[in-house]
Parts: structure tokens; C-alpha cells; sequence
């Protein structure tokens, strides 16, 4: 376990954004600190009311926003705009190619974390995907809500339609928890994976080490995850592949 405390995070502009990144990203270079397997970037941003971030061109990559307060409208080449909600998560899959992405906070500003994930695939079609925040009862442990593994996606049920995780090009997973006090999550992948766990709220403890909100681990070669909440939190994990897909 490798630990990422928060105030150690880099600063970068983007798009006329500040962000706080957990990885190399735009002009914040730093070699300990360059991705996590297929995981590319973790940046966290806010933006006052009515607010834009811009960027691009973007290809070969999923680019997934969870909004953590307030509503942001999402905007990519030939696609209707989308409204999200705290809570809520967005994928742009730029594919072969997006020239613009744009994201604009309502009036109320927002605050989002974006996570961005190399796709096995090449050559797909650009798309985009969302997910409302979900009525499953969060406590129960790590809910998956973004997954390129198929195995993931429930049978179309009605009644499931709104907890369906969000498609990814890659085979990797997002997974969301929100853990009263004193309770706990685990979380088991399989071997040749890199996990990235973030403490969005509260405070945690992974055998002796404690995190706490903005923190960051890092897991490599480890197949099993437990995490035990002191305070009510909430957590978002990556699961992705530990070797890079190939460039052809």
C-alpha cells in the first residue's frame, strides 16, 4: 500500500481549470507520480457558479466525472448535453477522437472528480454514457458503477435499470461506498491488478494506517481489500489493469 496524502497532491491548468491531480497531468510533471496501471489521472476540480472547463482534442481514452456537489452540464462533439447531479457519473469515451469536451457548472457552482482510464479497445466510436446517483442502499459495501468487465452488467431487469454500472472501453472497474461509523467494506479482484482507493469524506483505517478525507492508497498485487470506516464515509475505488495496453 502506497499512500497519497492530500496535501501533497500537484496543481494543474486546464482548460482554464484548476485542478488538484493525483497523477501527472497538463503542466504538473512529477516522475513518483506519473499513473496507476491504466488508471491515467485523477483530478479533482471545482468551479464557481457557471463555470467552464474546456479541453481537447481527446482520443483513446474514458474519462469518467463523478460530481460530488451541485450540477454540471457535459458537452462533447455531436452529442446532446447532459446534466448531472450531485452524486451522479458521466463517461466520455473519446475513442478515435473528440475535438472539444465541455463541462459547465450550474448556478450553484460543483465539485467533481474525474478519473481517466487507458480502454483495451481501439478504434471505438466516441460515446457518452451517465448514471443518476443510485438508490441502492451505498452502505452495504463497494457498489460497482462503472465496469468494462461484461460479468457486471445486470440482465435487463426493470427494477434494475437505474444501478446498471456505466459501460467502459476498458476492463476496469469504478466502485463507489458510503460506510456508517465503525463499519466496514471489502472489496476482492484478481491478480494483475492495481487498485486506487480515495477518501472523498470521513476517515478510514486499512489495518494500522488511517486516511482521511483527500487521502489516496495505491494497491499493488494485492487480490484483497479491507477497509473499516471511523466516521461516516464515503470512498471511490479504481480497479484497473496493472500493465498498459500496448500501442500499435
Amino acid at each position: 500500500m502506497i499512500i497519497r496524502r492530500s496535501d501533497t497532491l500537484g496543481t494543474a491548468h486546464s482548460g482554464g481549470q484548476l485542478l488538484r491531480c493525483h497523477f501527472a497531468f497538463s503542466d504538473y510533471q512529477e516522475a513518483e507520480h506519473t499513473h496507476e496501471g491504466c488508471l491515467q489521472a485523477v483530478n479533482i476540480g471545482t468551479m464557481l457558479p457557471n463555470g467552464c472547463y474546456q479541453i481537447g482534442p481527446e482520443a483513446a481514452v474514458d474519462i469518467l466525472t463523478w460530481v460530488r456537489s451541485g450540477i454540471v452540464t457535459t458537452t462533447m462533439d455531436h452529442f446532446q448535453s447532459e446534466d448531472i447531479g450531485a452524486g451522479g457519473l458521466h463517461l466520455i469515451s473519446s475513442g478515435t477522437g473528440c475535438r472539444t469536451l465541455h463541462w459547465k457548472a450550474g448556478g450553484e457552482g460543483v465539485s467533481f472528480i474525474q478519473f481517466w482510464i487507458l480502454p483495451d479497445i481501439e478504434g471505438t466510436t466516441p460515446m457518452q454514457e451517465s448514471r443518476p446517483q443510485s438508490s441502492e442502499d451505498k452502505s452495504r459495501g463497494f457498489q460497482i458503477i462503472a465496469s468494462g468487465f461484461p460479468e457486471d452488467d445486470p440482465e435487463e431487469q426493470e427494477n434494475e435499470e437505474d444501478n446498471a454500472p456505466i459501460t467502459l472501453n476498458a476492463r476496469a472497474r469504478l466502485l463507489q461506498a458510503a460506510l456508517p461509523a465503525q463499519e466496514g467494506a471489502a472489496y476482492c479482484t484478481t491478480p494483475g491488478r492495481d487498485l486506487y482507493m480515495l477518501v472523498v469524506s470521513g476517515s478510514i483505517r486499512i489495518g494500522e494506517e488511517t486516511l482521511f478525507a483527500g487521502d489516496a492508497a495505491a494497491f499493488e498485487g494485492i487480490t484483497d481489500l479491507t477497509v473499516i470506516a471511523n466516521q461516516h464515509s464515503e470512498l471511490l475505488l479504481a480497479d484497473v489493469a496493472a500493465d498498459r495496453p500496448a500501442k500499435h
